[in-house]
Protein backbone atom coordinates (compact mmCIF):
# COMPACT_ATOMS: atom_id res chain seq x y z
CA UNK A 1 0.00 0.00 0.00
CA UNK A 2 1.59 3.37 -0.96
CA UNK A 3 1.54 5.58 2.04
CA UNK A 4 -0.49 9.44 0.27
CA UNK A 5 2.37 11.62 2.59
CA UNK A 6 4.73 10.15 0.93
CA UNK A 7 3.49 10.33 -2.66
CA UNK A 8 2.58 13.97 -1.74
CA UNK A 9 5.83 14.39 -0.82
CA UNK A 10 7.37 12.79 -4.34
CA UNK A 11 4.44 15.12 -6.22
CA UNK A 12 5.41 18.66 -4.17
CA UNK A 13 9.15 17.76 -5.58
CA UNK A 14 7.73 17.27 -9.22
CA UNK A 15 6.21 20.47 -9.27
CA UNK A 16 9.37 22.33 -7.03
CA UNK A 17 11.69 20.68 -8.77
CA UNK A 18 14.36 20.25 -5.74
CA UNK A 19 13.94 18.87 -2.73
CA UNK A 20 14.01 21.88 -0.42
CA UNK A 21 11.63 23.94 -2.57
CA UNK A 22 9.40 21.07 -1.77
CA UNK A 23 9.77 21.47 2.08
CA UNK A 24 9.20 25.00 1.68
CA UNK A 25 5.69 24.57 0.05
CA UNK A 26 4.81 21.07 2.55
CA UNK A 27 5.72 23.26 5.39
CA UNK A 28 8.61 20.49 6.37
CA UNK A 29 12.15 20.21 6.47
CA UNK A 30 14.16 19.25 3.45
CA UNK A 31 15.37 16.03 5.41
CA UNK A 32 11.75 15.17 6.29
CA UNK A 33 10.98 15.26 2.62
CA UNK A 34 14.55 13.07 1.94
CA UNK A 35 13.10 10.70 4.41
CA UNK A 36 9.76 10.49 2.88
CA UNK A 37 11.11 9.57 -0.59
CA UNK A 38 13.89 7.35 0.56
CA UNK A 39 10.65 5.42 2.13
CA UNK A 40 8.78 5.66 -1.10
CA UNK A 41 11.86 4.33 -2.83
CA UNK A 42 11.85 1.06 -0.98
CA UNK A 43 8.31 1.23 -0.90
CA UNK A 44 8.22 0.49 -5.08
CA UNK A 45 11.91 -1.10 -5.20
CA UNK A 46 12.54 1.73 -7.36
CA UNK A 47 14.90 4.43 -7.91
CA UNK A 48 12.74 8.24 -8.14
CA UNK A 49 15.54 10.67 -7.76
CA UNK A 50 18.69 11.04 -9.29
CA UNK A 51 21.40 13.63 -9.42
CA UNK A 52 22.07 16.08 -12.21
CA UNK A 53 24.87 18.27 -11.62
CA UNK A 54 24.04 20.09 -8.20
CA UNK A 55 20.51 19.16 -8.01
CA UNK A 56 18.16 16.18 -8.78
CA UNK A 57 15.96 14.81 -11.54
CA UNK A 58 12.90 12.74 -11.22
CA UNK A 59 13.54 8.99 -13.01
CA UNK A 60 11.24 8.13 -15.60
CA UNK A 61 9.46 5.74 -13.07
CA UNK A 62 8.94 8.89 -10.80
CA UNK A 63 7.69 11.38 -13.25
CA UNK A 64 4.63 8.31 -13.61
CA UNK A 65 4.37 8.17 -10.06
CA UNK A 66 4.24 11.50 -9.62
CA UNK A 67 1.46 12.02 -12.01
CA UNK A 68 -0.68 9.46 -10.43
CA UNK A 69 0.12 10.78 -6.74
CA UNK A 70 -1.59 13.92 -8.33
CA UNK A 71 -4.84 12.60 -9.85
CA UNK A 72 -4.85 10.75 -5.68
CA UNK A 73 -4.58 13.54 -3.82
CA UNK A 74 -7.29 15.58 -6.33
CA UNK A 75 -9.78 11.97 -5.37
CA UNK A 76 -8.46 12.52 -1.49
CA UNK A 77 -9.33 16.33 -1.98
CA UNK A 78 -13.04 15.64 -3.12
CA UNK A 79 -13.22 13.96 -0.06
CA UNK A 80 -12.10 16.01 2.09
CA UNK A 81 -14.45 18.65 0.67
CA UNK A 82 -17.22 17.22 0.63
CA UNK A 83 -16.89 15.63 4.91
CA UNK A 84 -15.90 19.31 5.37
CA UNK A 85 -19.28 20.62 3.58
CA UNK A 86 -21.03 18.36 5.53
CA UNK A 87 -20.29 19.54 9.04
CA UNK A 88 -20.54 23.10 7.28
CA UNK A 89 -17.10 24.69 9.37
CA UNK A 90 -13.20 25.58 7.72
CA UNK A 91 -11.19 22.37 8.92
CA UNK A 92 -8.54 20.58 8.17
CA UNK A 93 -5.27 22.17 6.67
CA UNK A 94 -5.27 24.91 4.19
CA UNK A 95 -2.11 26.07 2.39
CA UNK A 96 -2.28 29.70 0.38
CA UNK A 97 0.30 30.99 -1.31
CA UNK A 98 0.45 34.80 -1.84
CA UNK A 99 2.96 37.31 -3.39
CA UNK A 100 5.66 39.34 -0.86
CA UNK A 101 3.58 42.16 -0.77
CA UNK A 102 -0.45 40.75 0.33
CA UNK A 103 1.66 38.42 2.43
CA UNK A 104 2.96 41.69 4.68
CA UNK A 105 0.24 43.59 3.76
CA UNK A 106 -3.17 41.47 3.87
CA UNK A 107 -2.55 38.16 5.17
CA UNK A 108 -1.28 38.63 8.45
CA UNK A 109 -4.66 39.96 9.81
CA UNK A 110 -6.59 37.29 8.34
CA UNK A 111 -4.73 34.69 9.16
CA UNK A 112 -4.92 35.94 12.86
CA UNK A 113 -8.75 35.91 12.37
CA UNK A 114 -8.89 32.14 11.10
CA UNK A 115 -6.90 31.02 13.54
CA UNK A 116 -9.04 32.88 16.78
CA UNK A 117 -12.31 31.92 14.88
CA UNK A 118 -11.58 28.29 13.21
CA UNK A 119 -9.45 26.19 15.95
CA UNK A 120 -10.08 23.00 13.58
CA UNK A 121 -8.46 24.63 10.53
CA UNK A 122 -5.04 24.32 9.88
CA UNK A 123 -4.20 27.90 7.74
CA UNK A 124 -0.50 27.95 6.39
CA UNK A 125 1.35 30.16 4.57
CA UNK A 126 3.84 30.21 1.63
CA UNK A 127 4.95 33.00 -0.34
CA UNK A 128 4.56 32.85 -4.02
CA UNK A 129 5.44 34.77 -7.62
CA UNK A 130 2.30 35.88 -8.34
CA UNK A 131 3.21 34.23 -11.99
CA UNK A 132 3.39 30.57 -10.43
CA UNK A 133 0.81 30.65 -8.05
CA UNK A 134 -1.96 29.85 -11.02
CA UNK A 135 -0.49 27.03 -11.77
CA UNK A 136 0.07 25.69 -8.21
CA UNK A 137 -2.69 25.68 -7.13
CA UNK A 138 -4.32 24.37 -10.37
CA UNK A 139 -1.70 21.25 -9.43
CA UNK A 140 -2.76 21.29 -5.59
CA UNK A 141 0.67 21.87 -4.63
CA UNK A 142 -1.63 25.26 -2.76
CA UNK A 143 -5.09 25.39 -1.97
CA UNK A 144 -5.44 28.91 -2.16
CA UNK A 145 -3.35 31.72 -4.29
CA UNK A 146 -3.43 35.51 -3.60
CA UNK A 147 -2.32 36.98 -7.32
CA UNK A 148 -2.42 40.01 -9.45
CA UNK A 149 -2.17 41.53 -12.43
CA UNK A 150 -2.00 44.60 -14.12
CA UNK A 151 -3.96 46.67 -16.78
CA UNK A 152 -1.49 45.79 -19.28
CA UNK A 153 -0.61 42.05 -18.07
CA UNK A 154 -3.82 40.10 -17.22
CA UNK A 155 -3.33 37.14 -14.77
CA UNK A 156 -3.58 33.93 -17.15
CA UNK A 157 -5.50 31.13 -15.14
CA UNK A 158 -5.79 27.75 -16.02
CA UNK A 159 -8.28 25.82 -16.70
CA UNK A 160 -9.71 24.49 -13.48
CA UNK A 161 -9.28 27.35 -11.28
CA UNK A 162 -12.11 30.09 -10.06
CA UNK A 163 -11.39 33.26 -8.49
CA UNK A 164 -12.66 36.06 -6.67
CA UNK A 165 -11.47 39.62 -7.44
CA UNK A 166 -10.44 40.91 -4.05
CA UNK A 167 -9.85 44.94 -5.07
CA UNK A 168 -7.56 47.22 -6.78
CA UNK A 169 -4.44 48.01 -5.09
CA UNK A 170 -3.29 52.00 -6.58
CA UNK A 171 0.39 53.09 -6.99
CA UNK A 172 2.49 56.00 -7.02
CA UNK A 173 5.42 57.25 -7.39
CA UNK A 174 8.04 57.61 -4.80
CA UNK A 175 10.33 60.56 -4.86
CA UNK A 176 13.06 61.85 -2.72
CA UNK A 177 12.05 65.35 -1.31
CA UNK A 178 13.30 68.22 -2.69
CA UNK A 179 13.28 66.18 -6.25
CA UNK A 180 11.79 68.30 -9.46
CA UNK A 181 8.75 65.76 -9.44
CA UNK A 182 7.93 66.58 -5.77
CA UNK A 183 4.59 68.29 -5.00
CA UNK A 184 0.87 67.32 -4.38
CA UNK A 185 0.54 66.12 -8.51
CA UNK A 186 -0.62 64.20 -9.89
CA UNK A 187 2.21 63.27 -12.33
CA UNK A 188 1.54 62.59 -15.96
CA UNK A 189 3.68 59.57 -17.61
CA UNK A 190 5.25 62.17 -19.49
CA UNK A 191 6.73 64.05 -16.67
CA UNK A 192 8.63 60.89 -16.30
CA UNK A 193 11.05 60.93 -19.38
CA UNK A 194 14.73 60.78 -18.11
CA UNK A 195 14.44 59.65 -14.94
CA UNK A 196 16.90 56.95 -12.99
CA UNK A 197 14.04 54.41 -11.93
CA UNK A 198 14.74 51.43 -9.04
CA UNK A 199 12.50 48.98 -9.77
CA UNK A 200 12.34 44.81 -9.13
CA UNK A 201 14.57 42.72 -11.74
CA UNK A 202 13.13 41.50 -14.58
CA UNK A 203 10.71 38.57 -15.17
CA UNK A 204 8.32 40.31 -12.48
CA UNK A 205 5.14 41.72 -13.17
CA UNK A 206 6.17 44.86 -11.47
CA UNK A 207 9.28 45.60 -13.61
CA UNK A 208 7.18 43.95 -17.03
CA UNK A 209 4.70 47.03 -16.54
CA UNK A 210 6.91 49.96 -15.52
CA UNK A 211 9.01 49.03 -18.89
CA UNK A 212 5.57 48.46 -21.37
CA UNK A 213 3.96 51.93 -19.52
CA UNK A 214 7.19 53.95 -20.21
CA UNK A 215 7.90 52.55 -23.57
CA UNK A 216 4.32 52.69 -24.80
CA UNK A 217 4.67 57.11 -23.80
CA UNK A 218 7.69 56.76 -25.99
CA UNK A 219 10.42 57.14 -23.15
CA UNK A 220 13.07 54.31 -22.83
CA UNK A 221 13.50 53.95 -19.07
CA UNK A 222 16.84 54.09 -17.21
CA UNK A 223 16.47 51.63 -15.04
CA UNK A 224 19.71 52.42 -12.53
CA UNK A 225 18.81 50.23 -9.48
CA UNK A 226 17.14 46.95 -9.31
CA UNK A 227 15.91 45.07 -5.85
CA UNK A 228 13.38 42.63 -5.12
CA UNK A 229 12.39 44.14 -1.61
CA UNK A 230 10.28 46.57 -1.52
CA UNK A 231 12.25 48.15 1.77
CA UNK A 232 15.10 48.21 -0.43
CA UNK A 233 13.35 50.22 -3.11
CA UNK A 234 12.33 53.01 -0.55
CA UNK A 235 16.11 52.94 1.10
CA UNK A 236 17.19 53.78 -2.35
CA UNK A 237 15.00 56.85 -2.91
CA UNK A 238 15.39 57.78 0.36
CA UNK A 239 19.59 57.98 -0.46
CA UNK A 240 18.25 60.51 -3.25
CA UNK A 241 19.39 57.78 -5.84
CA UNK A 242 16.19 57.45 -8.45
CA UNK A 243 12.44 57.40 -8.38
CA UNK A 244 10.09 54.66 -7.74
CA UNK A 245 6.50 53.10 -8.88
CA UNK A 246 5.47 51.51 -5.96
CA UNK A 247 1.77 49.50 -5.01
CA UNK A 248 0.44 50.97 -1.33
CA UNK A 249 -0.38 47.24 -0.32
CA UNK A 250 2.54 45.72 1.89
CA UNK A 251 4.37 49.37 1.37
CA UNK A 252 4.14 50.97 5.00
CA UNK A 253 5.03 54.40 6.13
CA UNK A 254 7.21 56.02 4.20
CA UNK A 255 10.68 57.57 6.20
CA UNK A 256 11.24 60.69 6.38
CA UNK A 257 12.64 62.22 2.99
CA UNK A 258 10.58 60.07 1.12
CA UNK A 259 7.42 61.75 -0.81
CA UNK A 260 4.33 59.29 -2.55
CA UNK A 261 2.99 61.67 -5.02
CA UNK A 262 0.08 60.44 -7.51
CA UNK A 263 0.47 59.76 -11.16
CA UNK A 264 -2.41 60.18 -13.68
CA UNK A 265 -3.70 57.59 -14.77
CA UNK A 266 -2.93 55.81 -11.78
CA UNK A 267 -1.31 52.35 -12.10
CA UNK A 268 -3.94 49.75 -10.60
CA UNK A 269 -3.26 46.21 -9.48
CA UNK A 270 -6.00 43.85 -9.09
CA UNK A 271 -6.15 41.42 -6.38
CA UNK A 272 -7.64 38.00 -7.17
CA UNK A 273 -8.02 34.74 -4.91
CA UNK A 274 -7.97 31.75 -7.08
CA UNK A 275 -8.44 27.73 -6.07
CA UNK A 276 -9.83 24.72 -7.41
CA UNK A 277 -13.47 24.08 -8.87
CA UNK A 278 -13.22 20.90 -6.96
CA UNK A 279 -12.99 22.81 -3.74
CA UNK A 280 -15.11 25.50 -4.73
CA UNK A 281 -17.42 24.07 -1.60
CA UNK A 282 -15.22 23.89 0.54
CA UNK A 283 -15.83 26.03 3.64
CA UNK A 284 -12.16 26.58 4.51
CA UNK A 285 -12.16 28.33 0.45
CA UNK A 286 -15.06 29.99 0.90
CA UNK A 287 -14.37 31.64 4.86
CA UNK A 288 -11.04 32.77 4.02
CA UNK A 289 -12.10 34.58 0.66
CA UNK A 290 -14.88 36.39 2.75
CA UNK A 291 -12.06 37.54 5.49
CA UNK A 292 -9.47 38.57 2.44
CA UNK A 293 -12.25 40.78 1.23
CA UNK A 294 -13.05 42.06 4.17
CA UNK A 295 -9.62 42.86 5.18
CA UNK A 296 -9.20 44.71 2.10
CA UNK A 297 -10.44 48.44 2.26
CA UNK A 298 -8.48 49.25 4.87
CA UNK A 299 -5.04 47.53 3.68
CA UNK A 300 -4.78 49.37 0.27
CA UNK A 301 -5.44 53.36 1.28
Amino acid sequence: MLDLARLRALHAVSVHGSVSAAATALGYTPSAVSQQIAKLERETRTTLLERQGRGIALTDEAQHLAATAQQLLAIVERAETTLEERRGLPAGRLMIGAFASAARGLLPQVLAELAERHRSLDARLIEVDPHLSPDLAAQGVIDLAVAHDWDIAPLPAPDGLERAVLGDDLCDVLVPAGHPLAGPGPLRREDLSGQRWICQPPGSVCHDWLVRTLRASGTEPDLAYQAAENHTQVALVAAGLGIALMPRLGRGPLPDGVLAVPLAPVPVRRLYALWRTGAARRPAITETVRLLRAHWPSRAV
